[in-house]
């Protein structure tokens, strides 16, 4: 499985922000199983889902200050990789 994603560090707090389907974050249960299944690959840390509506705006879901500052940068300066994991 490939994840696309990218771990955070800022002022202090590392996390993770992890693009998504926007199927993936329209529900509640489906946002908490899903941030729940990503926790084994990225442990102790906050994770951040982001998916895109059809226009590309990234949508943020997870701790709400982690999340403000998310929308305040581009999209671009997320340092995104590839994480394959089994």
């Amino acid at each position: 499985m490939n994840i696309h994603g990218a771990v955070i560090i800022e002022q202090g707090v590392t996390f993770a922000v992890i693009s998504v389907k926007q199927s993936a974050t329209m529900y509640t249960a489906r946002l908490v199983q899903a941030r729940q299944e990503l926790s084994q690959f990225f442990p102790n840390m906050p994770i951040i889902l982001m998916s895109q509506d059809e226009h590309g705006t990234p949508h943020y879901y997870g701790r709400k200050d982690i999340v403000e500052f998310l929308k305040t940068i581009r999209l671009d300066q997320i340092p995104w990789k590839v994480y394959h994991v089994y």
